[in-house]
Parts: C-alpha cells; sequence; structure tokens
C-alpha cells in the first residue's frame, strides 16, 4: 500500500460503514466524514457484509468518490441495498451485519500471470460490456492458484474461463488492504 491506514483509521472506516448502512435504514445520524488525514484522501473501496458467516452483500468502485471515508459510506450503502444477487438488508438484519473493507491501490496492467501474489493481489477482468472484479481475499480463502483465480474473474465478469487469453480482454492486477469484524489483527 502507498499509504498505510492505521489500526485506529481501519476502526473508524468499520464505523463510518456501520452508521451509514444503518443511516440508510433509519436506524441513526449519517456517519461524520473526516475532512483531513489518510481517510480524506481519494481512494477507491470495496464494502463486504455478512450475516451469520454467509455473503449478505459486497459493492466497490475503484474510482473514488470522494474521499476515502465518503467511498466507504457509499460502498457500504450500496452493499446492503443495491447486490443484485440479494435482496435489500432490512431493519431486523443490521445487528447482525459483520462489514469487511478493502481500500484499493491503482489497477494495474498483468503482463504476465506469474506477477500475480496470492493474498495481495486482485484481478479486474474487463471485455466489452463485461466486467468482473475479483478481491485478493477471495483466492486466499479458497486456496486457489493465480490461474484459477483468473478463470472465476472471468466467470465473474460473465466471460468464458479462459476469456483473459483473448487479445481483446483487459486484465488489471489491484493490490488491496482488507480488513474487518472479527479479523485478529491489523494484517499488513
Amino acid at each position: 500500500m502507498t499509504d498505510p491506514i492505521a489500526p485506529g483509521d481501519r476502526d473508524a472506516l468499520l464505523a463510518i460503514a456501520r452508521a451509514a448502512v444503518r443511516h440508510h435504514l433509519g436506524l441513526g445520524p449519517a456517519p461524520e466524514i473526516p475532512a483531513a488525514g489518510p481517510l480524506a484522501a481519494e481512494r477507491g473501496a470495496f464494502v463486504t457484509l455478512h450475516l451469520r458467516g454467509a455473503l449478505r452483500g459486497c459493492i466497490g468502485t475503484f474510482r473514488p468518490l470522494g474521499s476515502l471515508a465518503r467511498t466507504v459510506a457509499a460502498m457500504a450503502v450500496s452493499a446492503s441495498s443495491e447486490d443484485p444477487r440479494f435482496p435489500p438488508v432490512g431493519v431486523a438484519e443490521v445487528e447482525g451485519l459483520a462489514y469487511h473493507v478493502a481500500v484499493l491501490e491503482p489497477c494495474r496492467p498483468m503482463r504476465d500471470l506469474s506477477e500475480i501474489r496470492i493474498g495481495r493481489d486482485g484481478f479486474l477482468v474487463r471485455k466489452g460490456f463485461h466486467r468482473g472484479a475479483l478481491l485478493p481475499v477471495v483466492a486466499a480463502e479458497r486456496g486457489w492458484d493465480a490461474a484459477t483465480f483468473l478463470k472465476h474473474a472471468c466467470l465473474k465478469a460473465g466471460l468464458p474461463p479462459d476469456a483473459w487469453k483473448d487479445s481483446g480482454t483487459t486484465v488489471e492486477i489491484f493490490s488491496a488492504l482488507e480488513f474487518g469484524d472479527g479479523d485478529p489483527g491489523p494484517g499488513p
């Protein structure tokens, strides 16, 4: 990461995500968005929600929506209400949600599969109107190697598993600092 996020700032981002969802559901005030410091920097982010260990929503953007804090707040609300795979989060679920944030580094073109580091790098695959991204944690959790990870990123984009080999497909790599509720520590 070019600009590390301190453990206290990680906690603040998780609190902002939580407050944004609660506010969206009419359960509390809007989160306070810092105007200075690391959380005011423009960064892309993903927010993932789990309910009792099951995925409940995940939305992100590689293009910041202003500050990192503002982007995290917006992605948390989107993950709770706009992930097309799930119905919107209801008031009865909000207390059981676990939050996970991924702070993104800018994308860079993939030159060769050997440059991928599982647990550090994620993929963004694009071809025409098809687009799919997988966060670094996905491959690490599932024990995938780089080729399997890339295959699943293509499938998520709605493309054939080997679409990454097509010259018309753009494959980019990004790094992310990932943290969330229940994590054992701040991590790298």
